[in-house]
């Protein structure tokens, strides 16, 4: 059993419309509603791969029940959620049809309050030692502590569970000084941690700041993985369109279903680029182009740094 945590969940809803123009009006062509949240979308391609997963966060008000009705429909996936007096956040996504551009508009999330956050660490320790690995990710709502992810990470470690860290801005670099087994950023998180942005730099970097292995979503250009063991980088085999949204959580879940199958680095590091790609080519995120990651899979390769 895999474990993500999404403490600021949201139902993702993704309109389609044929051009999106400013200052204009739009007829939308097409409504795609389905739970969302960095976590919530890591557990769903996990569950797709046949790995079974307990998601756990928050959710609030008529928008959380949704996502959790939503969620009753994934075969594999436990429903653990702490709930909050606050409503879930909603993310919408605007897909232009014409350009296949996205246009992504995120809701802030609800108040947490200190007895909530309380609550959720007391479900949190007591899930921790009964899985296989643990995902922290995406922001934090508001009233949630900075340092929550570094707390959550030794909870983790001192159950001997290994933990991967998907975050951003002062959560990010209080979270790396916990030393998570894995850290996974993307490009623009990665230079705002360390300054740089050249990739291998910047790897380099972060791990001295305390993660075991550093895994960066490096855009079109793939992902460069720095771990104990070695350094490898993989990119896609082509270019393609479609929506990015999500492609970073399948890698997460890539290499989270990789870790605990024990495959060797250079392979998680392909299946991380393949789901990715993949992503890119499905409607929604958190879900992948099935046909699409049996083929890429087979033409990733992940070569040595």
């Amino acid at each position: 059993m895999i474990l993500t945590v999404t403490l600021n969940t949201a139902l993702d809803i993704t309109y389609r419309v044929r051009s999106l123009r400013p200052h204009s009006s739009h007829r939308v062509t097409e409504v795609i509603e389905r739970p969302g949240g960095k976590g919530l979308n890591v557990a769903r391609v996990l569950a797709a791969l046949g790995h079974e997963v307990t998601v756990t966060g928050f959710t609030g008000g008529a928008t959380g029940r949704t996502v959790q009705e939503r969620l009753t429909a994934v075969p594999g996936l436990v429903d653990a959620l702490v709930p909050v007096t606050g409503p879930t956040r909603r993310t919408i996504a605007v897909v232009d049809e014409r350009s296949g551009d996205t246009t992504q508009l995120n809701e802030l999330g609800p108040t947490v309050t200190p007895a909530e956050w309380s609550a959720f660490q007391e479900a949190y320790e007591d899930l921790v030692p009964s899985v296989s690995a643990v995902a922290l990710c995406g922001s934090l709502p508001p009233g949630v502590p900075v340092g929550a992810y570094a707390g959550l990470i030794r909870t983790a470690k001192a159950a001997g569970v290994p933990v991967l860290l998907d975050t951003s801005g002062e959560a990010l670099r209080r979270g790396v000084a916990a030393r998570p087994d894995i850290l996974k950023p993307n490009a623009a998180e990665l230079a705002e941690l360390t300054g740089s942005h050249e990739p291998l730099r910047a790897t380099q970097d972060a791990r001295r700041r305390g993660a075991r292995s550093v895994v960066a979503s490096l855009g079109e250009t793939g992902l460069i993985a720095l771990t104990p063991v070695g350094c490898w980088r993989a990119t896609p085999s082509a270019h393609l369109h479609g929506n990015p949204t999500g492609a970073g959580d399948s890698a997460v879940a890539g290499l989270l279903s990789g870790l605990v199958e024990n495959l060797p680095w250079p392979d998680r590091v392909a299946r991380a680029v393949a789901l990715s790609a993949a992503t890119v080519l499905s409607q929604v995120a958190g879900e992948f182009d099935h046909r699409a990651y049996k083929d890429l899979l087979g033409r990733v390769v992940a070569d040595t740094v």
